[in-house]
């Protein structure tokens, strides 16, 4: 099969080069303080960095600087198509490319999965709907105007960026709903959604299975069950999108972003599961929905660590730090800006990436219990024990740290 991740060519057309959401904003930490807000709108006709453009003159006319749209992003896909991004002027570029790396990551192949073994057909499908997904400024509160357009909505105050203020308190105030809502992006446009006049999607077997998992759910209690949720479930109903969301619940706990969520359940407290763990015993549908059908086990695109953090990033799960729920499934960081921040790694084989400052990367066991190379700039470090730190790949990467020493990682 081709892979997906070969075939897509994530374009992305230009950006003056400082224009770099995230980088040089506020540095306070309190969990109240907004992430920072959006550099001058880009201007320049080059790709920029982070591959982020001015609004393509074919879109001005429907994406308008009087509705506050100044950047554009796109995912080519297998047929030539494209998946647009259009992001108004509050969203950071950090959060743009946070939103296409989620996007992404959906659509990525999942090589031996029952359905997510070659994604091309899911992808097309989105590109051919003409389906655009919108980043908007605010939160979602009916005052803008832009979430009056066709297309996926995603709001500023509940995009979180890997090590900013929201991500690292788990702030529930400015949730991290981008799994979810582009989730919804690539269920409605792409997996497809049934009990509508048509099946207007390309995995008819694969929404069978989801229907039946939420329909189980729905009816055991397991979610959406309190009485407050009644008229929402009559709502959705109406509008048959009932998997939709069943579906989001699962997802987000599938990745771990209600474990730190003051609550015995997730997703607001209605649905069953709080964590994977509690998937297989609390709902076995959802979990076999989940497990080697179409989403990968971990996140599969590269995190960009915001720049105001300072200190430790980890990567492996810790009962003390509220974010690791969540950061437990990423295998790829970049670290950004200039603070001499660190990555604690996981057993996921990683990439980890520095910045312009001096980086360590933190392992597990002491050091005679790996194996350590350099080529072609890598640094590589092998853990000699399985199911522990595995194999990470290191880039600009400074130091070593284990358990009974610290060391300059090799040069030459």
């Amino acid at each position: 099969m081709m892979n997906i991740s070969n075939i897509f060519t994530i374009t992305l057309l230009a950006g003056a080069l400082s224009a770099c959401g995230g980088d040089s904003k506020t540095t306070s930490t309190s969990s109240t303080t907004p992430e920072p807000t959006a550099p001058t709108a880009p201007t320049a006709p080059q790709v920029n960095r982070l591959g982020i453009s001015a609004i393509p003159d074919a879109l001005k006319k429907t994406y308008t600087p009087r509705l506050k749209f100044d950047r554009f992003a796109k995912i080519k896909t297998p047929n030539g198509g494209a998946i647009n991004i259009l992001a108004q002027d509050e969203v950071t570029d950090n959060q743009i490319v946070r939103a296409r790396n989620i996007l992404q990551h959906y659509l990525t192949n999942y090589p031996g999965s029952m359905y997510g073994t070659d994604k091309s057909a899911v992808a097309n499908k989105i590109a051919d709907s003409g389906a655009v997904l919108l980043l908007l400024n605010g939160v979602d509160d009916g005052t803008n105007a832009a979430a009056q357009l066709d297309g996926q909505p995603l709001y500023y105050g509940e995009m979180q960026v890997e090590g900013g203020n929201w991500y690292i308190n788990q702030n529930y105030e400015h949730r991290d709903a981008s799994y979810e809502e582009i989730l919804h992006f690539v269920h409605d446009y792409g997996i497809g959604v049934d009990q509508n006049a048509s099946f207007n999607g390309v995995l008819p077997a694969y929404q069978a299975e989801i229907r039946a998992a939420q329909i189980s759910a729905l009816s055991g209690k397991l979610w959406a069950w309190p009485a407050e949720q009644a008229s929402w479930i009559t709502e959705l109903t109406a509008e048959n999108s009932l998997s939709q969301e069943y579906l989001a619940s699962v997802i987000d706990t599938y990745y771990g972003l209600w474990g730190a969520f003051d609550s015995q359940y997730g997703m607001w407290g209605m649905y069953i599961a709080k964590n994977r763990a509690d998937l297989a015993t609390k709902d076995p549908e959802g979990a076999a929905i989940m497990d080697n059908k179409f989403f990968h086990p971990y996140l599969t695109y590269n995190a960009r660590i915001d720049s105001r953090f300072v200190g430790d990033f980890s990567l492996k799960f810790s009962s003390s730090l509220a974010y690791t729920n969540h950061s437990q499934y990423l295998k790829d960081v970049t670290l950004t800006g200039t603070n001499e921040s660190n990555v604690v790694v996981n057993q996921l084989n990683n990439n980890i990436t520095g910045n312009s400052a001096v980086n360590t990367t933190i392992f597990s066991g002491s050091s005679s219990e790996y194996q350590i190379t350099f080529e072609n700039g890598q640094v590589t470090v092998q853990d000699l024990q399985d199911n522990r730190d595995g194999l990470n790949v290191l880039t600009s990467i400074e130091k070593l740290k284990f358990s009974d020493t610290t060391m300059d990682a090799p040069s030459a």
